[in-house]
């Protein structure tokens, strides 16, 4: 019977390193050797295959030579031979060890503040993604690993990842730490989020977004000349009394701006050099385009989450190739590219449970509009006799843009 399992075992090995030799050749992973009588390839060895309980696991060097980051390139290749439940370890030189987990993602996880929070310790900017296949918690932190694209079709949960990450930094970050600006072009994702107190502007119109963006673009130049005067790296080196606070601008459907050069130039800047600004991107979109996400604005999205792409290009330009394997009913799953690929399933959160999470954070509306060009202060006028009626009594001092809808201005 020993003898049996043995064989048996010695079987599974053999099939299981024909595999990852498979996915070395369709990568490029190897060395072709020739003599005059023959060719050969020469792969990188593999020291153990093994089938392990929930997973399988091997363990490979590269050959003496061979390029760690040219292996990092070609991770698409194992997740297209292996499936999308893997993780793949490194230390940085030779040594991988590949893992490929059983299928154990839960299909629906929901969004539970005293649940994720604790999870969230130790980060300034929280962004919390869901859970992978080891059903452990995933979340990092925006200003260690700045600006993030969420891509994916309509109904593969993409939206409500969006309304999950904001409602998450709110949470987790005070008023005066943090200032949200917001651009929704379709006028359907960021209503919930009007009057939340992080929020300065919530804009529908193009000629609203440009208006911010020179703001944005102002407030890159002032915060640039502070870490000139004081000579340091990064805002949070500032001086307490110079601290400045986060800024997240996040724009739904970014796509829809691409004829618009001069506002995409701003955010290729902020993209570039907002990191040391304490300035950072939430980009998402419905249906990727290889001439927004091109160029340094593509390099600078350091993180992406793939929910499903019609087809191979598509999860290719978002950066997170396997992510069109995900199927119709598997919403909320997406691709995570961070340090590596990863598969997980982002928490559901929907607009009525967010309500309620964010009233806590509601200030009373604000019935006047403000200057760009005045740093963003109200500036008063004779005509203002009916917005100062409506005005609050203890008005917030935060700089605000205060956009409103059609039906407010009408009423003020």
């Amino acid at each position: 019977m020993k003898l049996l399992a043995l064989l048996e075992q010695r079987k599974t090995e053999k099939l299981l390193r024909k595999k990852l030799v498979e996915c070395f050749g369709v990568a490029g992973l190897y060395y072709l050797y020739e003599s005059e009588k023959f060719k050969r390839k020469i792969y990188p060895k593999i020291h153990s295959a093994r089938n392990l309980e929930g997973r399988i696991e091997y363990v490979f060097t590269l050959l003496n030579g061979m390029d760690p980051k040219e292996t990092k390139k070609k991770e698409y290749v194992f997740y297209q031979i292996f499936g999308r439940t893997l993780k793949i370890e490194t230390d940085g030189i030779k040594k991988y060890i590949l893992t490929i987990y059983a299928e154990s993602l839960a299909k629906e996880i929901k969004w539970n503040w005293d649940v994720i929070s604790p999870n969230l310790r130790g980060t300034k900017l929280p962004i919390y993604c869901g859970k992978d296949v080891n059903n452990e918690h995933v979340a990092y932190d925006m200003v260690k690993n700045p600006h993030l694209l969420i891509a994916g079709e309509t109904g593969s949960g993409k939206s409500t990842q969006v309304r999950s990450v904001l409602t998450t930094l709110i949470k987790r970050t005070m008023s005066n730490d943090l200032h949200l600006y917001l651009a929704d072009l379709k006028r359907s994702e960021f209503h919930l989020f009007r009057r939340v107190e992080h929020v300065k502007a919530v804009c529908t119109k193009v000629s609203e977004l440009k208006r911010v963006l020179a703001y944005l673009k102002k407030e890159t130049e002032l915060r640039g000349d502070l870490l000139d005067k004081y000579e340091v790296m990064h805002v949070d080196d500032l001086p307490e009394h110079e601290r400045v606070p986060y800024i997240v601008l996040c724009i739904d459907e970014v796509a829809l701006l691409k004829d618009e050069k001069d506002v995409m130039a701003v955010v290729e800047d902020i993209s570039a050099i907002g990191r040391a600004l304490g300035m950072f991107l939430i980009l998402s979109m419905q249906r990727p385009d290889a001439k927004v996400l091109d160029g340094k604005l593509k390099i600078n999205l350091t993180v992406r989450m793939g929910f499903r792409c019609a087809d191979l290009t598509n999860s290719r330009i978002v950066g997170t190739p396997g992510a069109e394997k995900i199927e119709s009913s598997q919403g909320g799953r997406f691709l995570l590219k961070l340090e590596r690929l990863t598969e997980v399933q982002a928490p559901y959160l929907d607009d009525v449970n967010a309500k309620k999470e964010l009233e806590p954070y509601k200030i009373v509306p604000i019935w006047h509009e403000v200057s760009v060009d005045k740093n963003l202060t109200p500036e008063k006028t004779e005509d203002d006799s009916v917005e100062q009626d409506c005005a609050p009594e203890n008005e917030p001092t935060a700089p605000q843009l205060g956009l409103l809808d059609e039906e407010e201005d009408n009423h003020a």
